[in-house]
């Protein structure tokens, strides 16, 4: 199930991450280039990589811990480029919602490195 949810996320973010570059091309701005580019990859990308393995290997996605990893990365994916946009226009003053987002990340990146470990011979 968590999977299913990481995938269909993925695909609304990666597709929300795909028109923000559209419209920065569209405008010649790209100053939310690094913004974009941490949605596309870790909200677009790699969500829907985690999700795939979750379908892949069911045994991985049925515990606790994969729920909470895929909501966690859900969020970080959100929270991180969301903060790096706001840094980028607004200034300096709100570099902790970045590193807040990026500190999420990389607890669902640990989470789901555990699962996988636990879960390699399946």
């Amino acid at each position: 199930m968590i999977g299913s949810v990481m995938m269909c996320a993925s695909t609304v973010i990666l597709l929300v991450g795909m028109l923000g570059g559209i419209a920065m091309g569209i405008r010649q701005d790209f100053v939310l280039g690094p913004a974009h580019a941490h949605l596309n990859l870790i909200g677009g990308v790699l969500l829907f990589v985690f999700g795939l393995y979750y379908r892949l290997v069911p045994d991985a996605g049925k515990g606790t811990l994969a729920k909470v990893q895929g909501w966690l990365h859900i969020i970080g994916s959100i929270v991180f480029p969301a903060g790096v946009a706001l840094v980028i226009l607004k200034g300096e003053a709100l570099v902790a919602i970045p590193i807040l987002g990026s500190l999420i990340v990389l607890l669902a990146m640990a989470l789901f490195a555990a699962i996988v470990f636990r879960t390699a011979q399946a």
